[in-house]
């Protein structure tokens, strides 16, 4: 039980915070002449909420004083979403009331026999499928073209490495007869093929641009801005996040927002912010910076905020959640990322063109990258700007609705993706079996196989996103994409997958699987050479010749071979610098800038590719040994790379660079000439690293024109936006901590207000909180676990018998006054509301009265 009786000074001090905390002068003069303080702090609180309060948790029922206390005029939010649940405790409800949909995924099958049976069963039921739509007109034309166009790529890439397999044969020694040969003949024809369907698709996707038009692609030109939405074309914005940079998240928020309403379209969208964040001062960032925007903004009735307390599944797992609770009530899910910005132009004309392809599932747009200030990163966003389109372009041109989801910035229809695309954990154990990682690629297979197309308007602008800053950021998140593709590999031969999907599943793999193949290349053509040149030659390498084989290298064969290979590598960015200064090349620097651009670029994609081809080989490893991964968010700031971090991460790659040119250089030193380039740059490394992620070198390269991309030079409103409310809310004063959400009077009433864990009354519950209590009282909140902080900001009770007992228990540890008591009123929300900017629709409140009762919601 609490102890009543509180020294008459302690109730005194909160007192004081309390009237420090208020917004009204004559607030503060009226809490200070009173005598709340008189009788005790428990008596304190029952003065402010006007009622008796609970011997267990005195605090509870001055929650809503103490907003309104600070949040006068205009109050704090609206009511509703500001209320009193079942217990009396104010409530802010940041969720919409729930409508359930009960959902499963369908387990994956393990093996032939179990695919047969369930076959079988559908047979009998005939529950095949029936939500495809129907397969005719347009949509059998499109599919039949696709076809087509599918194997004339297959006959181009065979063929092409077909021939240049010839070639490679005759350049090694023994033509391609020996063991160690033969090995390198396969690695050589299946990393030439990889090499050959890119520049395929990159040589389509240069004709697409160049000719401006396909018929059988979906195309946001033909929808003008103008046309009417459908009212019941409801969208949802989800936006899942998960320990991020709270700033960056909420400015690009806000900027789509802004975008949006520009477009008097916004009545038909909804934003969500699925939150799986876990620690627990940026949660409490998160519900700050949300609370702000919906003040600042009036959008309490359109912008809405969630945080799991289960965080299952990832980021899939926050889509599925949301779809279960809300689904039901969009026809329409727009995901973003937590780095992503999109105009409402875009926003729109995505509703549209869903709405004028009623058999398409999911379209996706081309972001396109901006935003960072690194050397690396600016050099990255140049690539993806100058050379990504004509990759997507043929992309799509072999794939038209069987394509890529990535993900984020893509718009999909709900009721497919709620009944198709739910996602199971992969059966088995070990590294590569449970929750599925990278999910895109599934939910895109998923949707196909239900019949649904996925498209790709990538024509489509004002959609945007960033890059990493640096090289080791950019690797972070190579080895989370690396560990998901392998796993999705196993859906390989799944039930009803379309052939495309297969496809799409063998190209993830193999963007990291080249890495190790092609190292097992060098490798063993470094062992070749060892052999070659160690070894005594074989004249008859078969027994019974009647005349010898003379071992030969044909230099003159193998230079041609490079050359040939480097063409299919450089000849796209030469063709998309081309099309670029044909169609005008001013807003990337001009025709000059673009080319020297593209050069420096290429050298320094040279220095790059053996370091990430060890990186990405330690990655497979790692994932085939079974070696889990840890789930971090990417960094959203311009950081610089330090020389310790570069050391650690390249110094052993910096002594397999100089180990091995040592040892061909002893076997063979004009054979170093070829393997320069790779040893030189693992040698390098370290201070390529470095000096490529500075931001100070990115600048300087932005002042000469280098890399520029037209949302530099030309920035669209959209991210101006976006920068501007960045740089506002870095000058905000920082939220408040864990502790003093705790401790500070105000801070606590909206912690309290916020927390989502209601729950009845029991003796058991109420005992195993009085424990927790007594527990985290006496103990430095700064060695309280994270999962212990979470569970208290989630349940009000908890919040607020903490707050009541550090106040009055002699016994609490000092470190929660000390930190939790600021010197400065730093921590309200900003924000004023449509009634402080003229508009109508949110009433005042009188400063010391509690909203009435709650509508019903959902946390």
């Amino acid at each position: 039980m609490v102890e009543r009786s509180v020294p008459h000074d302690r109730a005194a001090e909160y007192l004081e915070r309390l009237a420090f905390e208020a917004e009204s002068p004559q607030a503060r003069r009226e809490l200070m002449a009173g005598e709340l303080d008189a009788e005790g702090l428990a008596a304190l609180h029952e003065g402010l909420g006007q009622q008796s309060a609970p011997e267990e948790d005195p605090a509870a029922v001055s929650v809503g004083p103490r907003l309104a206390l600070g949040y006068p005029s205009p109050p704090l939010a609206p009511s509703p979403p500001l209320a009193t649940d079942a217990g009396g405790i104010t409530r802010l409800a940041t969720t919409p009331p729930l409508a359930r949909t009960p959902l499963a995924p369908e387990p994956w099958a393990r093996g032939a026999l179990v695919r047969w049976s369930r076959r079988l069963w559908r047979g009998m039921t005939g529950a095949a499928n029936n939500a495809a739509p129907a397969r005719h007109g347009r949509m059998s034309r499109w599919r039949r073209v696709g076809r087509l166009r599918r194997l004339v790529l297959l006959v181009l890439t065979v063929g092409q490495s077909l021939v240049a397999a010839e070639y490679m044969r005759t350049v090694l020694p023994y033509q391609g007869t020996q063991p160690l040969e033969i090995a390198i003949l396969a690695l050589f024809v299946l990393l030439f093929s990889w090499v050959s369907a890119g520049f395929w698709t990159a040589l389509m996707g240069f004709f697409q641009l160049l000719r401006g038009r396909d018929r059988h692609v979906i195309n946001a030109r033909e929808v003008a801005d103008d046309a009417p939405l459908d009212p019941g074309a409801r969208t949802a914005l989800v936006v899942p996040i998960c320990n991020e940079d709270v700033p960056r998240v909420f400015a690009g928020v806000r900027a789509t927002l802004e975008s949006l309403r520009d477009t008097g379209q916004e009545a038909a969208f909804d934003l969500f912010i699925l939150s799986d964040t876990n620690d627990p001062d940026v949660a409490i960032a998160e519900t700050h910076a949300w609370l702000a925007l919906c003040r600042e903004l009036g959008a309490f009735e359109r912008v809405f905020y969630r945080r799991r307390q289960r965080r299952v599944k990832r980021k899939s797992g926050n889509l599925d959640d949301f779809c279960r609770r809300w689904g039901r009530n969009y026809r329409y899910m727009l995901v973003l990322d937590a780095d992503s910005v999109m105009s409402g132009s875009c926003l729109t004309r995505l509703v549209r063109l869903m709405e004028a392809n009623p058999e398409a599932g999911i379209i996706q747009t081309a972001p396109k990258a901006s935003g960072r200030h690194n050397l690396y990163a600016r050099m990255q966003q140049f690539a993806t700007r100058v050379y990504g389109p004509l990759f997507t372009a043929g992309l799509h041109f072999w794939q038209l609705g069987e394509s890529h989801y990535w993900g984020h910035n893509a718009i999909i229809r709900m009721e497919p993706f709620m009944r198709h695309c739910l996602l199971a954990p992969l059966p088995g154990k070990g590294s590569l079996s449970g929750e599925i990682l990278s999910h895109d690629f599934v939910e895109a297979a998923l949707m196909r196989r239900a019949g649904w197309g996925v498209w790709i308007a990538y024509n489509l602008a004002g959609s945007y996103e960033e890059m990493p800053p640096n090289l080791l950021d950019e690797l972070n998140r190579d080895r989370r994409w690396c560990h998901g593709n392998l796993m999705n590999f196993r859906l390989f031969l799944a039930r009803g997958i379309h052939p495309v999907h297969r496809a799409v599943f063998l190209t993830g793999v193999m963007s990291y699987l080249s890495a190790p193949l092609w190292c097992l290349f060098l490798i063993l053509s470094t062992a070749l050479l060892a052999v070659h040149t160690l070894g005594t030659p074989q004249y008859f390498p078969e027994p019974g010749m009647m005349f010898p084989v003379w071992p030969q290298w044909n230099p003159g064969l193998a230079v041609g071979l490079f050359t040939a290979t480097a063409t299919l590598l450089f000849l796209p960015k030469v063709l998309s610098v081309i099309l670029i200064s044909w169609q005008g090349a001013r807003e990337f620097g001009g025709a000059g800038k673009v080319w020297l651009s593209m050069v420096v670029e290429s050298l320094f994609s040279m220095l790059m590719a053996p370091v990430r081809m060890l990186f990405h080989t330690r990655f497979v490893l790692a994932a085939l040994l079974g070696r889990g991964i840890q789930w971090r968010s990417p960094s959203r700031d311009n950081s610089d790379t330090t020389w310790g971090d570069a050391v650690r991460n390249h110094g052993v790659q910096t002594l397999i660079g100089a180990a091995w040119a040592a040892g061909v250089y002893y076997l063979e030193p004009t054979f170093l000439w070829w393997l320069a380039p790779i040893v030189g740059a693992l040698m390098v490394s370290i201070p390529v690293s470095v000096f490529s992620s500075r931001v100070s070198l990115g600048l300087r390269s932005q002042r000469a024109r280098l890399f520029r991309i037209p949302e530099e030079t030309r920035p669209p409103r959209v991210l101006r936006r976006m920068v501007r409310h960045l740089k506002r809310m870095t000058r905000r004063p920082a939220p408040p901590t864990f502790t003093q959400t705790v401790v500070d009077p105000v801070a606590n009433a909206l912690g309290c207000a916020l927390a989502t864990s209601r729950h009845g009354r029991s003796a058991l519950l109420q005992r195993r909180r009085e424990e927790r209590v007594a527990e985290a009282v006496s103990s430095d909140p700064r060695r309280l676990p994270p999962a212990e902080r979470l569970r208290l900001l989630d349940d009000p009770v908890l919040l607020s018998m903490l707050h009541f007992r550090v106040w009055a228990e002699p016994a609490a540890h000092p470190a929660w006054r000390e930190l939790g008591l600021p010197r400065v009123p730093s921590l309200k929300v900003p924000g004023r509301g449509r009634e402080a900017s003229g508009e109508p629709g949110l009433p005042r409140a009188p400063s010391l009265t509690v909203p009435g009762p709650a509508r019903e919601a959902s946390g």
